[in-house]
């Protein structure tokens, strides 16, 4: 008998892809690779806007990421497409907007769409806030870091 093993797809996103998105992409990556899920677990990032396509990620993001030497030398920004929504598992926006954003998009894919906070059932606010804005990317890395593995745990789930 063979056991056909299923990859699950995951796709984060935010509204430029340069600071939010490729931080979860790049910490994710390096959780799944070390975990031994690499050929399990694929992780990408995209934008819901188009304003910073083929820009890297910001520098305050490529900061934490060097820290914790996760995987990111390949990211560019790239703006979700219709097609994504068929291709992956999970389509996980990090804030209200990004997740607005999403739902114009889905069609018949709203079961995909998922916020990041929606995994923690006792935070105090539901987004994890733009740094871009804010400039509080050691916050951000914390709200994404604090529920890495409650959505591994969620992704493994799906693993056949």
């Amino acid at each position: 008998m063979v056991v056909v093993m299923k990859m699950v797809k995951v796709l984060f996103v935010c509204l430029g892809n340069i600071c939010r998105s490729p931080m979860a992409e790049g910490l994710f990556r390096k959780r799944v690779k070390d975990l031994g899920l690499g050929d399990k677990i694929h992780i990408e990032s995209r934008a819901t806007s188009s304003w910073e396509i083929g820009n890297e990620p910001h520098q305050g993001t490529k900061k934490i990421l060097k820290r914790e030497d996760a995987l990111f030398d390949d990211m560019v920004s790239e703006k979700i497409t219709t097609r994504d929504f068929d291709d992956y598992d999970f389509i996980i926006g990090m804030d209200d907007q990004n997740l607005k954003d999403l739902r114009k998009m889905a069609m018949d894919q709203y079961h995909k769409l998922f916020k990041y906070l929606d995994v923690c059932e006792d935070c105090k606010y539901t987004n994890v806030d733009d740094p871009y804005y804010t400039g509080l990317f050691e916050k951000t890395y914390e709200d994404i870091h604090k529920y890495m593995d409650m959505w591994i745990d969620i992704f493994k789930k799906q693993i056949v």
